[in-house]
């Protein structure tokens, strides 16, 4: 059986939300994939980051790094092409972005996990985020708070879990917009 093949509820089955805590290793897990992404894209990254909860300081996270790579959407198809034929999973796709998955297998999760978001240059709102929690812990510990209650509340369900984010995400990036103008 194939991951493609599998209901959704097998698959919230075979990989779990867990928690831990967030280490100074989640930086150099992104650091090596960072180089590995920039050996396969080199050209076409305008900007790579590290994003998500563990590239927030002093909170708990899932396991799973996320990464986001600006590039100029005209070259989307190269992109997907090189990632698609280097072992990253397309897990969705629209006009003006696509996720990919990395160490995702039939016997659960690999070492090492990824979600890499590619965007057009700019849109960036998970950096005012980022940067917007790492200066401000009363705000990161809200939302570790917010993760853990929406786990508790909707463990296997991933969608509800992230739907119940949202709310939250929003009003971060808009105070961190506001803050930080245009820092990026």
């Amino acid at each position: 059986m194939k991951l493609g093949d599998m209901s959704l509820e097998k698959l919230w089955e075979l990989f779990p939300i867990t928690f831990v805590d967030n280490t100074d290793n989640f930086k150099d897990i992104y650091l090596d994939e960072e180089k590995h992404l920039e050996s396969l894209l080199g050209y076409y990254i305008i900007r790579i980051s590290h994003i998500g909860s563990t590239s927030i300081i002093n909170i708990k996270t899932k396991p799973i790094i996320d990464i986001l790579i600006e590039i100029d959407f005209k070259n989307k198809d190269i992109v997907k092409n090189v990632l698609l034929n280097n072992d990253y999973i397309l897990m969705n796709e629209s006009s003006d972005k696509m996720s990919f998955n990395k160490g995702y297998t039939i016997n659960g999760y690999a070492d090492k996990v990824f979600h890499v978001h590619i965007k057009k240059y700019g849109d960036c709102d998970e950096l005012y985020f980022r940067d917007y929690l790492n200066e401000n812990q009363p705000k990161a510990i809200e939302y570790e708070k917010l993760k853990l209650d929406l786990f508790n509340k909707h463990n296997p369900n991933r969608d509800l879990y992230t739907d119940g984010k949202k709310e939250f995400v929003s009003e971060i990036v808009n105070l961190a917009r506001e803050k930080y103008k245009d820092r990026y």
